[in-house]
């Protein structure tokens, strides 16, 4: 429930405090002294969204903060969802700044306006004669349907069956588009494939090949020079190992003759050994080459057609060919197993389905098992509001699924003997409707768990009998539920555990909103003023005490 509520610039409201009562609290006031205004800042609390234009001085940012007792109400696990501390005192603060910047909190922790709007529907309604719109909604009507039946368990079933039933179709649908392109792309495909596939490509081969056919082609003068240099060193004579075996043989006698040309000697005998290495080597090099034409065609052709490869796909490697081959195996393996895999994936649409068919019939069973209890007590409620001729129709008529069921329903309602019940929208006056929405709140109070309820002038075009009937069923809500309710009727506004005034003060530069608490004696004078106006006369103020008292 609302243990307190503080409202600082917004408005006309420049600071503004209440502590309700945990019963039955009344607030009246006159017209535009800001009871409308403060249903507005509530609503900020609660999650609406809001403009500078609010702000009652425009250099000051707007602070509305809610303290809330919720201890009872089993809101743990949303406060664990949304990854909130949970306290049972909560208290909800709105900011909004000069800048217009708008930032919500909840125990101090910063959330979305969305989360806000989500606990703020936990915490109160707030229920006005301008609800008409709400109520003519048919998920509205819905909703009142599954608290008065308590369809929780089979409709949260039904969801579930539901969204499992939306992911089956989806992947269905998915492979069945899938499925036509990959139909119209099979036989380019598998060709593609078979083109890849027929050279049996080897990872890193593209070098190999390119470096044999350089080998290849220069074959023949790749011998002559070797030869010219394997002459040069190995002339009997005049060749250079010859002559460097004659050198080495002087560097060792050097050495003995003086042990610092020992250096230049092991210096020299290790060009001496690399050399002739070199020399071996190039003999090995000489007698791989050969001139081989069948050969190279063979290496020029498979070249030639990774070349052509590469530039149709667009790649520039072997590698990226053999990928693009495993990509084309997968999609015409994934085409040549279409058929089942469609058939699997249908099937489990078809139980989805199936489930959800079920699980809606249940959900829509246990809905229509309580439209004759509804209408009755609802028509009952009526009769007791001065309604007696008052008849409730609910018509209901099965729809595709969707989130909420597979049910359509409409509230039709006739306030007249002899008419017949037609959709809200097209019947009631301002009285009747206020009179059949506080039934419908009545009649929901427990069943929705709202720790609070305010009404909004909902005693509007009602007078008499019909408005002490009806606070004497605020005051039967108020056991089990905080009530706030802002009247113009006194004999309403007499039946509060407190009663709030809320008056314009003119003292200061500009015009602002207050709220007072009233007094046994300042309730008095309140109610004889709502009795007979600004100046009431004696009988008035007598009328006043009695409603008090009664």
């Amino acid at each position: 429930m609302l243990k307190s509520l503080s409202i600082s610039n917004y408005a006309l409201i420049d600071q503004l405090h209440m502590q309700p009562s945990p019963a039955l609290s009344m607030i009246t006031g006159e017209t535009g002294a800001g009871k409308s205004i403060m249903l507005g800042a509530v609503g900020l609390l609660l999650g609406n969204r809001a403009d500078t234009k609010v702000l009652l001085h425009q250099d000051k940012k707007c602070i509305i903060e809610g303290i809330f007792e919720i201890g009872c109400y089993g809101l743990e696990a949303f406060f664990e969802e949304q990854e909130l501390d949970f306290d049972p005192i909560c208290i909800i603060r709105r900011e909004i700044s000069p800048s217009g910047k708008s930032r919500s909190f909840v125990n101090d922790t910063p959330v979305l306006l969305d989360n806000l709007k989500i606990l703020g529907a936990k915490l109160m309604d707030v229920h006005s004669q301008h609800d008409t719109l709400q109520l003519g909604d048919g998920n509205y009507q819905l909703g009142l349907i599954d608290a008065f039946a308590r369809t929780s368990g089979e409709l949260v079933q039904y969801q579930h069956d539901y969204h499992a039933f939306r992911t089956a179709k989806r992947v269905f649908e998915e492979l069945k588009l899938k499925a036509s392109e990959l139909q119209k792309e099979a036989d380019f495909n598998q060709f593609q494939l078979d083109e890849l596939s027929s050279l049996s490509l080897v990872a890193g081969e593209q070098d190999e090949l390119e470096s044999s056919q350089e080998v290849l082609e220069n074959a023949e003068e790749i011998k002559l020079k070797i030869n010219e240099m394997l002459s040069l060193f190995q002339d009997e004579q005049f060749g250079v190992i010859n002559g460097l075996g004659q050198i080495q043989q002087s560097m060792q006698a050097l050495e003995r003759l003086a042990h610092k040309f020992g250096n230049l000697r092991t210096r020299f005998q290790e060009v001496f050994v690399e050399l002739k290495d070199i020399v071996d080597t190039l003999g090995d090099e000489e007698s791989k080459v050969e001139v081989d034409f069948e050969k190279l065609d063979e290496i020029r052709d498979r070249l030639s057609k990774i070349y052509q490869l590469q530039k149709k796909h667009g790649v520039q490697s072997v590698e990226e060919l053999m990928e693009l081959e495993r990509q084309l195996a997968d999609k015409v393996f994934q085409f040549q197993n279409l058929d089942e895999s469609l058939e699997k994936a249908e099937n489990e649409m078809k139980l989805a389905e199936t489930a959800m068919t079920k699980s809606g019939k249940l959900l829509s069973e246990k809905r229509k098992a309580c439209f004759g209890t509804f209408e009755k007590e609802l028509q009952g409620l009526l009769a007791g509001l001065g309604m007696e001729n008052a008849r409730i129709k609910i018509e209901h008529q099965f729809s595709n699924p969707g989130n909420r069921g597979m049910d359509l329903i409409e509230l039709l309602f006739s306030a007249n003997k002899g008419s017949v019940p037609q959709a809200l929208k097209k019947v009631a006056s301002g009285g009747e409707f206020s009179r059949l929405l506080f039934a419908i709140k009545y009649l929901m109070a427990d069943k929705m768990a709202l720790p609070t309820l305010i009404f909004d002038e909902i005693d509007t075009g009602i007078s008499g009998e019909v408005a002490l009937q009806m606070v004497r069923m605020m005051k039967e809500i108020s056991g089990r539920h905080q009530v706030i309710c802002i009247t113009h009727l006194p004999q309403v506004a007499a039946k509060g555990d407190f009663h709030y005034f809320v008056f314009k003060d003119n003292t200061s530069e500009k015009t602002i909103s207050k709220i007072k608490l009233l007094s046994e004696e300042e309730r008095v004078q309140e109610l004889a003023k709502m009795i007979a106006g600004s100046n009431p006369s004696a009988s008035a103020v007598e009328s006043a005490k009695e409603l008090l008292l009664n």
